[in-house]
């Protein structure tokens, strides 16, 4: 490997580093479109207060309007999320140029992928731009109800867990333990 002025032992090779940033995008796309196309689907389809059996009651979908974060945390601030949203994408965005784990290429398309889902609603849906409501419709029990982005956020969180717990960095070089 040849090394080059402002290149770093710890960054892939370019070739490598497209794979990835490819890998990662092809996720965060697959996550939006099957989030927003379910949301449609959800709104077309299912009437509010009118569940949905799938498993039982332990899984039904049951269409609700989210001001706020999980578990309706945060409801009157949905301008927040809206900021927090922006802050996520943009600093996936920007870890881009890190890159050197296909794990950590996974994990954060998932994160981007779900972030983008939901700031689509808080952008575009009522009652209006920064304000929307996030469509959910997968009713746990009556737990939560969720939608597919926040599956893909959660899942990008375990994922990074689980990166995190075996040592391996943003870079693909495992930490070590000295």
């Amino acid at each position: 490997m040849q090394i080059t002025p402002g290149t770093t032992l710890t960054q892939a090779p370019a070739p490598a580093r497209v794979r990835l940033v490819r890998a990662l995008a092809v996720v965060a796309v697959l996550v939006y479109l099957v989030d927003q196309v379910t949301k449609g689907l959800a709104v077309r389809h299912l009437t509010p207060g009118d569940p949905v059996p799938l498993l039982g009651t332990l899984v039904q979908l049951r269409i609700i309007r989210n001001p706020g974060a999980a578990f309706s945390i945060a409801t009157g601030l949905t301008w927040l999320l809206t900021g927090v949203g922006v802050v996520v994408v943009v600093v996936v965005v920007r870890s881009v140029r890190r890159l050197g784990s296909r794990g950590w290429a996974v994990a954060l398309g998932l994160l981007l992928g779900g972030a983008l889902g939901n700031l689509t609603d808080r952008l575009l849906r009522e009652p209006g731009v920064g304000r929307g409501h996030v469509v959910d419709f997968i009713d746990y029990h009556g737990l939560f109800v969720g939608n597919v982005a926040d599956i893909a956020i959660v899942a990008a969180a375990v994922s990074v867990g689980l990166l995190g717990l075996r040592g391996i960095g943003l870079d693909g070089v495992r930490a070590s333990h000295d």
